[in-house]
């Protein structure tokens, strides 16, 4: 699950992983201008930019608790043992819709470990310590075989087959990169902390990217430029609930905690720059 940040002393904002893709979804079926391709095939990378990590949903229910913190672990902040199997677990939740999901899947679990294919400096694998590095190699390495055999399937397939050439293949994977990490953007980052950022190799065709910038712009409103979604003046919302370490000493610990914990809505605007 992901743990907003919070001014020092405020209960924080837990986000379960079903509920950061929930706003993904939303973001997907909005991507698409004059300027930028929209998602396509649109059913197949709708339904994996909706479960990119589905292995994290049973996880989330009682989840491995961050002794520093006495709050469930801040999502990439979860020990290897578990992080590596919600890795796995994605892809092959996806794979079962369609082997171009689970490819999709695939690639978006060994890019969080090895920065983004090349796109982010940001890469996790740094990050495993020796001890843990056999597992992450086990799970990286069976990623990558899962990659070969499903492409190897989608091969055989004639309208499939244009998909999984590199530059629509890219596409597609930058496509979900962008809308994962702008919803984490609103996910990890209390209201008050949000600053400009931007995001780099943003796909508005196969052949072009583009970096697009977003700003707070007041009043719950947030710009981007470029802007690459089909109505201005958009509204999204994401939810999640207020946790303290208290919550988790009740009766049931925390899966009960996470269960009975009213729900919290945030909702923003996004609008060209």
């Amino acid at each position: 699950m992901i743990i907003q940040t919070a001014p020092a002393g405020t209960p924080r904002l837990a986000i379960m992983m079903y509920e950061h893709t929930a706003l993904c979804r939303n973001f997907a079926h909005a991507f698409g201008n004059a300027r930028f391709q929209p998602l396509s095939p649109p059913e197949l990378m709708i339904h994996v930019v909706s479960n990119h990590d589905a292995g994290w949903f049973d996880f989330d229910r009682d989840p491995q608790i961050d002794p520093a913190s006495e709050l469930p672990y801040n999502l990439a902040e979860t020990p290897p043992a578990f992080i590596t199997e919600t890795s796995r677990r994605s892809p092959e939740f996806n794979q079962r819709q369609h082997a171009y999901c689970g490819l999709i899947s695939s690639m978006h679990s060994w890019g969080l470990y090895n920065g983004r294919y090349g796109l982010s400096k940001v890469v996790l694998l740094d990050k495993v310590a020796a001890k843990d590095r056999p597992l992450a190699d086990t799970m990286l390495n069976g990623e990558l075989e899962r990659q070969q055999r499903l492409k190897a399937e989608l091969a055989q397939d004639a309208e499939a087959r244009a998909w999984i050439g590199e530059r629509k293949l890219f596409q597609n994977y930058k496509a979900l990169q962008f809308i994962d990490t702008l919803a984490l953007y609103f996910n990890r980052i209390h209201p008050t902390e949000r600053v400009e950022q931007s995001f780099e190799n943003v796909p508005a065709s196969p052949d072009e990217d583009v970096t697009i910038t977003i700003r707070p712009a007041g009043d719950k409103t947030y710009s981007l430029a470029p802007f690459p979604f089909a109505t201005q003046d958009g509204e999204f919302a994401f939810c999640g609930r207020r946790i303290t370490p208290a919550d988790g000493h009740k009766a049931g610990g925390w899966p009960a905690a996470l269960k009975a914990l009213p729900t919290e809505w945030e909702c923003f605007r996004l609008v060209e720059a």
